[in-house]
C-alpha cells in the first residue's frame, strides 16, 4: 500500500502502471491483482488508506483540545506536520479530486465524517461567538486549499523557488493560521 500511495502521488493514477508497481515491489502484477482484483480496486484501497491515515492524524490532534481557536490551531499544525512527514498523502488526496468520479466520490465518502465534524465545530463556534460569523463551508475550503496547495503542488513551489522543508513549512503554517485567524477570531475581524 505504501508503495502504491507513493507511486500514485508522484506519477498520478494514470501514470502508474501495475507492471511498474510490481517491479518496484519485487512481485508479479498477478500478485497485486490477486489482492485487489484490478487497478481500480487498488486505487480504491489506496484512497481509503490515505483518508483513514489523515483522519486518524487530525482526530488525534484535536482530542482534548478546547472547542474554538485551539482546536483549529491544533488541526492546522497536525495537517502541516503530516504534509511534511508524508507529503504523498496530501498529494494523493489532491489526485483523487483531479480524477473525478468514481475515485473522487470514494475519497469524499471516506473523508465525510471528518468534514462533518469540522463543519459542526465551525458552525457551533460561530453560533456561540467563539468565531466570527460566516460560512463554515467556505472557511473549511479555504483551510483545505491553503494546506494542500502548499504541499501538493510541487511545480508551483518550484516556480516560486520555494523548497518545502521544515523551516518553510513552519513559516507557511503561520501564514495559514494568520489567514484563518482573520476569518475566524472575532477580536481580529472587528478591528478592520
Amino acid at each position: 500500500m505504501d508503495a502504491a500511495i507513493r507511486a500514485f502521488a508522484t506519477h498520478g493514477v494514470a501514470g502508474t502502471s501495475l507492471d511498474d508497481l510490481a517491479r518496484t515491489l519485487g512481485v508479479t502484477k498477478q500478485t497485486i491483482l490477486y489482492h485487489h482484483g484490478s487497478k481500480a480496486g487498488l486505487v480504491d484501497a489506496v484512497f481509503a488508506r490515505a483518508a483513514a491515515d489523515l483522519i486518524a492524524v487530525l482526530d488525534d490532534a484535536v482530542v482534548g483540545e478546547e472547542l474554538g481557536w485551539s482546536r483549529v490551531d491544533a488541526a492546522v499544525r497536525a495537517a502541516f506536520a503530516l504534509a511534511v512527514r508524508r507529503p504523498e498523502l496530501v498529494s494523493l488526496l489532491r489526485e483523487a479530486s483531479r480524477l473525478g468520479p468514481p475515485a473522487s466520490d470514494d475519497a469524499v465518502a471516506a473523508l465525510r465524517p471528518l468534514v462533518d465534524r469540522a463543519l459542526v465545530a465551525l458552525t457551533d463556534g460561530m453560533a456561540s461567538g467563539r468565531f466570527r460569523r460566516g460560512d463554515p463551508r467556505l472557511v473549511l475550503v479555504t483551510a483545505y486549499a491553503a494546506v494542500t496547495g502548499v504541499v501538493a503542488e510541487p511545480e508551483l513551489l518550484r516556480v516560486v523557488e520555494v523548497e518545502l522543508d521544515v523551516r518553510t513549512a513552519v513559516r507557511l503554517r503561520r501564514i495559514v493560521l494568520d489567514v484563518l485567524a482573520g476569518l475566524l477570531r472575532p477580536e481580529l475581524s472587528s478591528q478592520g
